[in-house]
């Protein structure tokens, strides 16, 4: 509140701007429960309780849950979580994702007995279509799409054991059916970028369904009569598909909740009618080819080392929105024959460059953009120096000391220049996509001033700048080892070389006749292809 007073009476004295951007405040409470030993330990017990929970619960027959079939469930429980520990180190370091995966689990097995309880009330549902009714592929999607297949088939494994047995003790055709649904969903949803591919997964879990359900029905055709099979069948296609409705609607919301971001949402980001994306085609249509050129580059490296290509196609298109707010500084929209920094010192001219990162964290928290992006925003400069004002800055305070000496005005009555006040706020990439963008970011911007853009000379030129970056120590945390930094070096040279090679040049008519009238023979042009049928 003294700030906030303090600074109200600077700006009526006309002593500070009364404009404030919003940033990212770290919250370093969320952080540590996030990572927490204990809090996750504390998490672990809560899940056990809450699995032992469900085999107290009302069982089929009326009688409660019996000792052994505690023990096996916290056998089961246990041996899950020494598989997350060695396999899914990202979720266990994680008490956020390992409360998805025990969550998601958890609510399977929750609905799944609540749809039983139903059924035993139900005269029309009979004991061997329970099988069926089991949305058994929930957890598994859920896992999978949020976290991965490997989280995914965890789900599986451990959904499948315990719904055997805490639900139906010991029964194996739940288990068998349970394991089959599972796995196939875990297969279609695998790389999953629309929700109708999650359709298509439950309707692949549909046909599973259909499938086991036809294999009993042969191996016991005597208790089965045809009309029961059918009925099995539809009600396994029927749970499929809205066990996949089920997921597609409530995944936004686990999204949010968890601060996960799917394929699926990535690929909804990637609409270039966002309206930013917009205002730059307007406003800034310079720095949107710009950004269009660096996703096409961070893409490609993204793709040869075996990142999410989508998710680094959407940091470049937003990276530089904050050179909306003034565009005619930068140089991919200043107009020939302009330099609107001609009449600006180079401190000022700096301080315009470095504030276009900090408006465009401002911008993208207003609009709501994801925090992976506002991380790309804010870091795909990290803290580099915009090395053309700070030399010219150096240049003009040795102009001033030469000058001052003519005049005998000491040196130290001259200020001097502050690096720290040409370098980017920071901080350096933090992961490997920011510094794929960061590079290629770079590499874009340098190379409008490549003259002659042979093969060759390609190739150095994006050496030479990786290599600056590098001793820079700009990459120095984004977790990128040096044989991903070479690959992505050869997927840059590859993109620059298909972007700018040259064209044959045609000669035109009057050079021909021109050639021709100084005794030269004419160059004969290409003999145009036939036109196809639709030109007629």
């Amino acid at each position: 509140m003294i700030k906030w007073l303090e600074r109200k009476r600077l700006v009526r004295k006309g002593l500070a701007c009364d404009k404030t951007r919003r940033d990212v405040h770290p919250d370093s409470w969320r952080d540590y429960l996030d990572r927490s030993v204990l809090v996750r330990l504390l998490l672990l017990a809560v899940m056990l309780l809450a699995l032992l929970g469900i085999s107290l619960w009302q069982e089929m027959d009326g009688h409660p849950g019996r000792v052994h079939i505690h023990l096996l469930t916290f056998l089961i429980f246990l041996s899950g979580v020494m598989y997350v520990q060695m396999d899914l180190p990202e979720v266990w370091q994680r008490n956020s994702k390992l409360l998805l995966l025990l969550g998601s689990v958890w609510a399977n097995l929750v609905l799944t007995k609540a749809l039983f309880l139903w059924s035993a009330t139900n005269e029309l549902i009979q004991h061997e279509q329970l099988y069926f009714l089991a949305p058994s592929a929930f957890a598994p999607l859920m896992a999978s799409l949020l976290l991965g297949h490997r989280a995914g088939l965890y789900a599986v494994i451990t959904y499948s054991l315990l719904s055997s047995f805490l639900l139906m003790e010991f029964n194996f055709n739940l288990l068998t059916v349970s394991l089959i649904t599972g796995f196939t969903a875990v297969y279609f949803s695998r790389g999953s970028r629309k929700r109708s591919h999650l359709i298509k997964a439950g309707v692949a879990v549909g046909i599973a369904s259909f499938l086991c359900a036809i294999a009993y029905g042969l191996v016991d055709m005597g208790n089965h009569n045809p009309y029961s099979l059918a009925q099995q069948a539809l009600i396994g296609i029927f749970v499929g598909i809205g066990t996949a409705l089920l997921v597609s609607a409530i995944l936004p919301i686990i999204e949010s909740l968890f601060g996960i971001i799917t394929d699926i949402s990535w690929i909804e980001m990637a609409d270039l009618n966002h309206p930013l994306l917009q205002q730059m085609t307007i406003e800034a249509p310079g720095t949107y080819h710009h950004s269009l050129v660096v996703a096409n580059l961070a893409e490609g490296a993204a793709t040869a080392i075996g990142l999410n290509p989508t998710k680094l196609r959407v940091m470049a298109y937003f990276h530089d929105i904050g050179k909306i707010i003034k565009p005619e500084y930068f140089t991919e929209n200043i107009p020939p024959g302009e330099n609107p920094h001609a009449n600006l010192s180079p401190t000022m001219s700096a301080l315009i460059i470095i504030a276009h990162v900090k408006e465009g964290v401002d911008l993208a928290l207003k609009f709501g953009l994801r925090k992976p992006i506002v991380d790309a925003i804010k870091q795909h400069h990290g803290d580099s120096l915009v090395y053309y004002f700070y030399r010219r800055a150096k240049q003009l305070e040795q102009d001033a000391k030469e000058g001052g000496r003519l005049v005998n005005m000491r040196e130290e009555d001259i200020p001097e220049v502050s690096e720290s006040s040409f370098r980017y706020p920071g901080p350096n990439p933090q992961n490997k996509e920011i510094g794929i963008l960061s590079l290629a970011d770079t590499i874009e911007a340098a190379s409008r001033s490549l003259e002659k853009p042979t093969p060759a000379r390609i190739e150095a030129f994006v050496r030479d700048l990786i290599s600056q970056r590098i001793k820079e120590g700009i990459l120095d945390e984004s977790q990128l080892t040096l044989n991903e930094i070479r690959t992505a070096s050869r997927s840059f040279q590859f993109t620059l070389k298909s972007m700018m090679h040259n064209r044959i040049s045609y000669p035109t008519r009057e050079s021909a006749d021109e050639q021709s009238k100084a005794g030269e023979p004419a160059k004969k042009e290409p003999t145009p292809a036939p036109a196809p049928p639709e030109a007629a």
